[in-house]
């Protein structure tokens, strides 16, 4: 199945400092991809992949699931821990559950996180319907576009699949179990008007993860998808900021002294 227009991948070759970004469920790269070209222009190495069944038509989501997102998000991160001297993951709502988890499991090789209005549940009375929903009902609302900009707009699903729903709630669940895990330095930028993710999921994982520098940011003017909204370049500046902070020897132009 092609991709769809503007939901291709988007990979930069930069300097020694590197970041992974992961995008959320429904979702496509086009939500992060002026996020990842402001890092990119300042001569950060650059990853963000498209994931499994994501970018197409929503029956491709149907038959994926946790196991196959998450294992794209790690490949590309061995990837780049080959290619840079320091690596960071971040994402948005799912995708700072899929860069959370990775940070659970990769210790030390990971620099830093940077998550913008992470999930960390399935919320509602549907969530603890879709073990049974699911083989009913094939698919729910849409959950893309929550943006206050009049202008803005994500490429993303007008559909849910409730097999990747269900999914998706398995691997919230997992996640939360790791969190602890997380030590590494976190920065949490959320939006208090988001119709997707409650701030209940942000004071979750701030509760739960055992990193001792952490960040929290509002975004006062967003709504879900913040990094195509009002505070976008709030996110990229603040992000830049704790990359350079963290990597030592990352000029401005996020490459390495004589790199």
């Amino acid at each position: 199945m092609a991709v769809l227009p503007g939901a291709e991948p988007y990979r930069h070759e930069g300097g020694e400092a590197g970041v992974l970004l992961c995008h959320g469920f429904t979702g496509s790269p086009q939500s992060l991809r002026p996020w990842a070209k402001h890092l990119a222009g300042h001569g950060l190495t650059v990853s963000l992949p498209l994931l499994p069944g994501h970018g197409t038509r929503w029956e491709d989501l149907q038959v994926t699931g946790w196991q196959d997102w998450y294992a794209e998000v790690d490949r590309e991160l061995r990837a780049l821990r080959e290619r840079c001297t320091h690596v960071f993951v971040a994402g948005l709502s799912m995708g700072g559950a899929l860069a959370l988890r990775l940070a659970a499991r990769h210790g030390d090789a990971i620099s830093g996180v940077v998550v913008v209005n992470p999930a960390n549940r399935v919320h509602g009375l549907s969530a603890y319907a879709l073990p049974v929903a699911r083989h009913l009902v094939r698919t729910a609302k849409g959950i893309a576009s929550d943006i206050a900009r009049p202008d803005g707009a994500e490429l993303g699903y007008d559909r849910v699949p409730l097999h990747a729903a269900h999914s998706l709630r398995t691997f919230l669940r997992l996640v939360d179990g790791e969190l602890p895990q997380v030590t590494q330095p976190l920065l949490l930028l959320r939006s208090p008007q988001d119709h997707v993710v409650p701030p209940a999921d942000s004071a979750r994982i701030l509760g739960r993860v055992s990193s001792v520098d952490v960040t929290e940011v509002l975004l006062e003017q967003s709504y879900h998808v913040a990094t195509l909204d009002h505070d976008a370049e709030r996110i990229f500046d603040e992000s830049l900021a704790f990359i350079g902070r963290l990597a030592p020897g990352v000029g401005k132009e996020g490459t390495t002294a004589g790199g």
